[in-house]
């Protein structure tokens, strides 16, 4: 059904009628749930201090299991905020946040997969891209150029292709 359709359909209910589907909708899906409650009820800071927590479980996790160091939880989480509509400085701070925890994690242990260092390539990259793309440059420059700088300290793999990132951001 095309969007005009749409339209089309809606203008013929009536008030009560729109209602009922819109109530059927919000009790049927959960994304439209989830999406209302935030709308309705942000509480950003909640869902970003969530996410962090989750991210740095990934790396140091609580309970004495080996870290899994998926970047996928942290993309999970960084998606859903952007299809909720969330502050985009508190989706930029939870990207980097997620390269910062992850580096800390391989300054103390050295981590051996080459997927773990494109991984976190993809991550640098899509968050400077992010950064420009709100007009949040001046903002998050300290943390994109120490992030660059930790990769050259720790003698990262592609910590060339990080230099090469950064300066075309700036």
């Amino acid at each position: 059904m095309s969007k005009r359709d749409l339209k089309k359909y809606l203008s013929q209910l009536t008030k009560n009628q729109l209602e009922e589907q819109f109530l059927e909708i919000y009790d049927k899906f959960s994304d439209v749930k989830t999406y209302y409650d935030f709308v309705f009820n942000p509480k950003e800071d909640k869902l970003q201090q969530e996410a962090k927590l989750k991210i740095s479980n990934e790396y140091f996790p609580v309970k004495g299991k080996k870290a899994k160091m998926r970047r996928s939880v942290a993309q999970k989480y960084i998606k859903h905020f952007i299809t909720l509509g969330a502050n985009p400085f508190m989706v930029a701070d939870v990207m980097l946040f997620n390269i910062e925890i992850a580096q800390s994690y391989s300054a103390e242990k050295f981590v051996k997969q080459a997927t773990f260092y494109k991984s976190m390539l993809n991550s640098y990259k899509q968050a400077a891209d992010y950064i420009v793309a709100n007009g949040m440059a001046p903002d998050f420059k300290t943390r994109l150029k120490n992030i660059h700088d930790e990769a050259f300290e720790q003698k990262w793999e592609n910590r060339k292709e990080f230099e090469r990132i950064y300066d075309n951001f700036e």
